[in-house]
């Protein structure tokens, strides 16, 4: 080791030495996944070692043209810290580094990555990244002269590209399935895709050409038809997912309390993304799906906006990490802390707090309409056993661990449900608080999910896969909605437009619908209940 240490080391070497270590240490997951499509056989072994050699190259060539001698040292520690976290959630969680997962971890608070922490996590930061780190930090590294060292860098990026293109054609039957019918298998490669994430995600985050606020429903109305002054409550899940209601058809009774009221469940809904930090905004923006993104929702106005232009009195209160930026511009009121939620203990804050007190800010506003959003914890994982208070813990054994590889199928299963439970006695709650304004409000609940959850199948745990490849289980969200007695619903109808295929693009047009609000951004035929007064 000293001897490593008392000698000089060319950048390139170092650059060969730690794409090397990459490639067999924090490839475990790419591999696996590899293995599960081309089986050991001879033919299969030659194509994946010949896919060795392309990762391999490819992240030679990566850091070559990513890496000088200014920023050498400190961006290739950061690249190793970087990579070992990325190995670690991809080796327990089996999940990818996307767009979508960066901009996850960038919106992430300290009490939800606590979530995350585990001794297993440690051990790979520490042997994975900080070892590593280490090492290059002591090295002595040269670095050629300006104009030699590029000549040498154009040098090793054409002998790459030549080998790359030679490999992927002498094995262009194996690359041809590999790119085009398995094309989900380069999300697992890292660093490589993760790098690549990281550029799309700055690319995106300054590609946006307008940073002024866009407004929209400016001409929105509360209809004249409406007399009745309504109190709607839209209460936002997190990561839960519809094949665990029993009102779904769920074998387990996880909705004991919702089934005796008179609800309109929604059997087939569809989330607009698979984490939160895109789920959320979408769900309130005018976009949908297809047409969403983050950049463009951040500067366009929301359906909490057009409330706000049509007169309501508009309430956020979030026991989750926060609004996504769908809240900014109304009233927020942040529940994940214990000053404004009464009901914490062992630093988890329930749900049922964000109730408290909402009877009182409901009589300070004795004029207008009033929409409140709830935004839950939910079934927010790993440590789904911090979800829920102790006497909901009907289903058992749970996994009382953040490291689900740790626990079995059914341990989490449990957990997870007794989530389910809770969010069922809280639902229960929130209707309850409306029927006490029965007399007063046409009033109103929507429940949806922001999207679902993988609890093991297939390997697959938490959510935020890419939308493409995503399993049902993180897009297929429970749905509910409830009506007070002065509001003017024909729950028959809905009922059986309950049973169609329905999603996220809805929300806002029925957002708006349950307020009565007429404007020109609202789409009726997008509304869940149009037609249906």
């Amino acid at each position: 080791m000293l001897n490593l240490f008392n000698r000089t080391h060319s950048s390139r070497t170092v650059i060969i030495a730690v794409s090397f270590f990459w490639i067999f240490f924090t490839n475990f997951t790419f591999f696996n996944h590899v293995l599960k499509i081309y089986p050991p056989s001879l033919l299969n072994s030659i194509s994946i070692f010949s896919l060795t050699i392309v990762l391999l190259s490819t992240t030679i060539l990566i850091l070559t043209l990513i890496v000088n001698r200014w920023i050498f040292k400190p961006f290739m520690i950061i690249l190793l810290m970087v990579t070992a976290s990325v190995a670690y959630f991809m080796d327990s969680y089996d999940i990818v580094v996307d767009t979508h997962m960066i901009t996850n971890i960038m919106q992430t608070n300290f009490n939800e990555s606590a979530d995350l922490f585990s001794l297993k996590m440690v051990a790979y930061i520490l042997f994975l990244g900080v070892l590593p780190s280490w090492i290059v930090y002591k090295l002595q590294i040269t670095h050629l002269p300006y104009k030699k060292q590029i000549i040498s860098d154009i040098k090793t990026v054409a002998l790459i590209v030549v080998i790359v293109a030679a490999t992927i054609l002498t094995f262009s039957k194996f690359y041809t399935s590999f790119f085009r019918e398995h094309k989900p298998l380069r999300y697992y490669a890292n660093p490589s895709f993760c790098l690549y994430s990281v550029g799309k995600s700055v690319s995106d985050a300054c590609s946006y050409e307008s940073k002024e606020l866009k407004l929209i429903g400016q001409d929105a109305k509360i209809s004249s038809n409406d007399k009745n002054r309504k109190l709607i409550i839209l209460v936002v899940g997190e990561s839960a997912r519809a094949d665990h209601f029993s009102l779904n058809g769920y074998s387990r009774e996880t909705n004991p309390l919702l089934k005796k009221e008179d609800i309109i469940n929604f059997s087939d809904f569809t989330s607009c993304g698979t984490e939160t930090a895109v789920s959320v905004p979408c769900m309130f923006s005018s976009f949908g799906r297809k047409e969403y993104e983050g950049k463009k929702a951040l500067y366009t106005e929301n359906v909490l906006d057009v409330f706000t232009h049509a007169g309501a009195n508009v309430l956020w209160r979030d026991n989750n990490s926060d609004s996504k930026g769908v809240a900014l511009r109304v009233p927020y009121e942040d529940f994940k802390l214990p000053k404004n939620n009464t009901m914490c203990s062992d630093g988890e804050c329930r749900d049922e707090g964000m109730l408290v007190g909402l009877q009182k800010y409901i009589d300070a506003h004795p004029k207008g309409d009033i929409v409140i959003v709830l935004h839950q914890m939910g079934n927010h994982g790993p440590a789904y056993y911090k979800r829920y208070p102790k006497e909901f813990e009907k289903f058992t054994p749970v996994c009382k661990t953040n490291q689900l590889e740790q626990c079995t199928q059914a341990e989490i299963t449990n957990a997870y449900d007794n989530v389910i439970l809770y969010t069922d006695y809280f639902l229960s709650k929130v209707i309850g608080l409306l029927k006490q304004n029965d007399n007063s409000f046409g009033t109103a609940m929507f429940y949806v999910s922001d999207h679902g959850e993988s609890l093991g199948e297939n390997g697959l745990y938490l959510h935020g896969f890419p939308y493409a490849i995503a399993p049902d289980t993180q897009k297929h969200v429970p749905a509910v909605m409830w009506f007070g007695k002065q509001f003017k619903v024909n729950k028959d109808k809905l009922a059986k437009k309950a049973k169609e295929s329905l999603s996220h693009d809805a929300y806002f047009h029925t957002a708006l619908n349950l307020l009565d609000v007429n404007t020109t951004v609202y789409k009726p035929e997008l509304s869940i209940l149009n037609g249906i007064h």
